[in-house]
């Protein structure tokens, strides 16, 4: 290599070029690494801070958190009668698949003595097919008498196709039940999987409900869980004494008959009792379950749904209205309480409370029915 004084100048040149480009490269990346951080920085603040405002989302007041918890009550409500008024499909549906395979059974042991017949003919023409039937009148050493027993084999053989017959038409039946067995599973196992659905769609409203309490102060908290609680104990010393007296201030003193009287104090005797959904009795129900209950005590028998109540009885006017009757709300329908009478019903209103009497007009009325 040249001493440097022996270069040209545009080789010099060259070179000064090419070192200034090389640091210019470093300049430009070393402030490419800068601005990333600085960038990714202000990214992560900017998260931070979005969390934090998440995070920071005001707690609702006593009020508001009061309003939010009753809507989201009411939704699981809704889904827990969507839920119900599919009781009707499954039951259906499963009494079906009872019938078919309860069918199966009986038509597979008609098979079975198709088959076992057959089996019992084919061994009896077995042990007359050996030799030919020339040879053996030739050496029979009763003529007339194989005669009559060659008349006996072919009996055999129809017997055996006749057998036939019957086994492919039993089979035949059979194969059909179990197809429509199958058919019948799966039409039972989507109404399931639908009401499945319901069900957590319930669920999810009630955990909402749950967040939204979470987010209260403990004393706020209590102070909720104390007024549901002194609200379930007022309502318990409403209900009828044991002779049927009606010892309630806020239990109207409207004569009743028959078996509307019956389903009135049954509803009544549960006051306080707390709403679950599915429930029936005897300490715990939902709106339908407990219009159930009232009215299986005065002998006439509902499903637990009351949708499907809606249409278990004879339609009634405002006016017609009288104790026992039934009141539906919402459109769809997805509640019902009891009419007690003077604009009163008694009724499970939603998750979280208890068996009340309450206002008939607080809610939007559907329409109103006379079980029975």
């Amino acid at each position: 290599m040249r001493p440097w004084w022996t270069r040209s100048t545009g080789t010099a040149r060259a070179e000064e070029g090419t070192d200034r480009a090389v640091s210019i490269g470093r300049i430009n990346r070393t402030k490419g690494i800068a601005l990333a951080a600085i960038t990714s920085t202000a990214v992560m603040a900017g998260v931070i801070l979005i969390q934090g405002a998440a995070d920071a989302d005001p707690a609702p007041t006593l009020a508001e958190a009061k309003k939010q918890v009753a809507d989201l009550e009411h939704q699981a409500e809704v889904a827990g009668e969507s839920a119900n008024d599919l009781r009707g499909q499954i039951s259906a549906a499963q009494a079906r698949v009872n019938a078919l395979k309860s069918g199966i059974a009986k038509q597979q042991a008609q098979v079975d003595a198709v088959k076992r017949q057959i089996g019992s003919l084919a061994v009896a023409g077995y042990q007359t097919s050996g030799i030919s039937t020339t040879a053996q009148l030739l050496l029979s050493n009763n003529p007339d008498q194989f005669l009559s027993q060659a008349s006996t084999a072919q009996a055999f053989a129809g017997q055996q196709n006749s057998a036939l017959r019957r086994y492919q038409l039993a089979q035949g039946k059979l194969t059909d039940l179990q197809a429509s067995e199958q058919t019948e599973l799966a039409a039972l196992q989507a109404v399931q999987a639908k009401q499945t659905s319901f069900v957590n769609q319930l669920n999810g409203n009630l955990d909402k409900a749950q967040k939204v309490l979470d987010k209260l102060s403990a004393a706020d908290r209590q102070r909720i869980a104390d007024e549901n609680a002194q609200e379930a104990e007022n309502a318990r010393k409403e209900r009828p004494t044991r002779d049927g007296n009606r010892t309630g201030d806020d239990i109207p003193n409207i004569p009743a008959s028959g078996r509307g009287a019956i389903a009135v104090n049954a509803a009544l005797s549960q006051l306080g009792s707390p709403y679950v959904w599915g429930a029936d009795g005897p300490s715990s129900y939902d709106c339908s379950g407990l219009t159930m209950y009232a009215w299986g005590k005065a002998g006439v028998s509902l499903s637990h749904s009351s949708k499907a109540q809606a249409g278990e009885g004879r339609r009634v006017t405002r006016s017609e209205l009288q104790p026992g009757d039934l009141i539906f709300y919402y459109s769809p329908i997805s509640h019902v309480a009891i009419y007690l009478g003077n604009g009163r019903i008694v009724h499970a209103p939603r998750p979280g409370k208890s068996v009340e009497i309450a206002p008939m007009d607080e809610m939007p009325i559907n329409t109103m029915v006379r079980p029975g």
